[in-house]
């Protein structure tokens, strides 16, 4: 596990807030990309093959249900 762990799960914090609080004030392209910057930071975090392998899962499921969305 990389030493700087702590540092990517605060940072992680800190964008899912930021997320929250556009999508309150209705900035929904800020807080999409916020909130995908939080889950890149977290996954960063704990980055070893099981949660890559799961992140891999997590990333195909995101795309198809955006894909879903856009038809």
């Amino acid at each position: 596990m990389s030493w700087r762990y702590r540092d990517r799960i605060r940072q992680a914090r800190r964008d899912l807030e930021h997320a929250v609080r556009s999508l309150q004030d209705g900035d929904y392209e800020w807080a999409c990309f916020a909130a995908q910057q939080a889950g890149e930071k977290a996954v960063k975090a704990v980055y070893q093959r099981a949660e890559a392998e799961r992140a891999v899962d997590y990333a195909q499921r995101v795309i198809a249900f955006c894909e879903g969305r856009l038809v």
